[in-house]
């Protein structure tokens, strides 16, 4: 079951259960994976086929960035003393999360840097670059840049 599919019929679910954060949250998913497509089409002028599915890390790539506008609102609406918001926004980052990839832990992230470091010789703050770009690349969906850049600065802050 491709993944258009499978939101179609969790749509259905929510809609027969009644689940408004599913309903809602999933209508504003598709949306973003049809303006991402559209996108696509017309970026290539025309040239790619009318109703090529999407590649799943593009797929993923609009889940994540959908759970990092909530996060970020979640953060932005503490702030604010929004209780009701902060609610809202974090009932609708987990049904986002049922369709990402399971994150890794810091300890995980710790382990599997290991190497990077490794390969790109870092010495300190300098290579922070080199290295998150290796990273990002390992991580990618696993892990939360922001997570991923602070266990990255701390293993740097360490070495000089």
């Amino acid at each position: 079951m491709d993944f258009q599919t499978k939101l179609a019929d969790d749509l259905k679910k929510a809609m027969k259960g009644r689940d408004q954060v599913a309903l809602r949250t999933i209508r504003a998913l598709r949306a973003a994976l049809m303006e991402k497509s559209i996108e696509k089409r017309t970026g290539e002028r025309g040239q790619g086929e009318a109703d090529a599915p999407l590649p799943g890390s593009t797929i993923l790539a609009v889940i994540q960035k959908q759970a990092k506008q909530r996060r970020d609102a979640i953060s932005q609406f503490r702030e604010a003393g929004r209780d009701d918001l902060v609610q809202k926004e974090q009932e609708e980052l987990s049904v986002l999360e049922r369709y990402l990839p399971e994150q890794l832990s810091d300890d995980a992230i710790r382990e599997e840097l290991a190497p990077i470091l490794e390969t790109t010789g870092a010495k300190g703050m300098s290579d922070m670059g080199n290295v998150m770009k290796l990273a990002m690349s390992r991580f990618a969906g696993r892990a939360n840049g922001a997570d991923v850049q602070r266990i990255v600065r701390e293993s740097l802050s360490g070495m000089g």
